[in-house]
């Protein structure tokens, strides 16, 4: 049977925040293990609504089922729209991409420069709320965050890739229909329309930060020294016959990734394109339970 699912708005800093939960799931003291999940370009948060309720619903079978005295943390749910999106929407034409007619309305130059700063600065926006939220959510100190959690979907997924890179306090992540090499992936799509990896669609000053920062950059083979990934837990879901984000940009570097003690799982979906299907959200929902929450 579904879960009663409660959804509340706070605003942190002039970020909206929709928080998913399960009232009663856990005694009103025990720990909570917080998701951030992300949604796409040129969508919303309202997008992720129904893989929240869905992640949330699954966890409340699995909890409902569990074996007597089997320990769980409770989890909450967080989306938000990234930034130039839903309610930060400024700028529309940023979130689009390159056309084939360099004339067309809906052509962006800059689609290389805005999708990354976009994805990064989305993970930058997921490492504020972990510095903040408890305090919103938690005013008199009466619960305690247990784990914090990422995934997202398409631009959610790069940005998860970031935020497992940059912030060693997120220690569970789900990159869905998303890639780890931002170059690789461009690349491969500017070569699509004719376009060169130079000024003005890759200045300079984008490509030295991109080699500095992306995920693909930092250490993260066996026994590399300061492999951000060492200890974490990763969950890589692709589809098979995506080709917009196609997983041939993403396997070099997954194939790749030790993350030593943690937990490393990929999934590539065969027959399923750009798209996060039913089959993704029930893997990243048993993830979430097995890795994150059961003690």
């Amino acid at each position: 049977m579904a879960s009663t699912i409660s959804k509340q708005t706070l605003t942190i800093a002039g970020i909206v925040l929709n928080i998913f939960s399960q009232p009663n799931a856990t005694t009103p003291t025990d720990p909570v293990a917080v998701l951030f999940l992300l949604h796409g370009r040129l969508g919303s948060a309202e997008d992720v609504e129904p893989v929240a309720r869905t992640i949330l619903d699954d966890v409340h079978v699995r909890r409902t089922a569990a074996p007597e005295g089997q320990k769980a943390d409770d989890l909450i749910v967080v989306t938000f729209d990234q930034r130039n999106h839903g309610t930060r929407l400024v700028d529309g034409l940023a979130n689009w991409h390159w056309e084939s007619d360099p004339k067309a309305e809906k052509n962006n130059v800059r689609h290389a420069i805005d999708m990354y700063a976009i994805q990064t600065g989305t993970a930058q926006d997921v490492s504020f709320l972990i510095d903040f939220l408890p305090a919103y959510l938690f005013p008199h100190d009466e619960r305690t965050v247990s784990q914090w959690l990422v995934s997202g979907i398409s631009l959610g997924g790069h940005a998860t890739w970031i935020t497992l890179r940059n912030d060693p306090r997120v220690k569970l992540g789900i990159p869905i229909i998303g890639c780890p090499d931002f170059l690789t992936l461009m690349s491969a799509r500017a070569a699509e329309h004719g376009l060169a990896v130079a000024p003005p669609h890759f200045p300079a000053s984008l490509l030295a930060y991109v080699r500095a920062h992306d995920p693909a950059a930092a250490p993260h083979t066996a026994g590399a020294a300061g492999n951000p990934f060492a200890g974490k837990k990763v969950l890589v879901l692709c589809g098979g016959a995506d080709t917009l984000v196609p997983w041939a940009a993403a396997e070099k570097f997954v194939g790749e990734l030790d993350v030593g003690a943690g937990v490393k799982e990929v999934w590539v979906e065969e027959g399923v394109g750009h798209r996060c299907s039913p089959g993704m959200v029930q893997r990243a929902a048993e993830f979430v339970w097995r890795e994150a929450l059961v003690k």
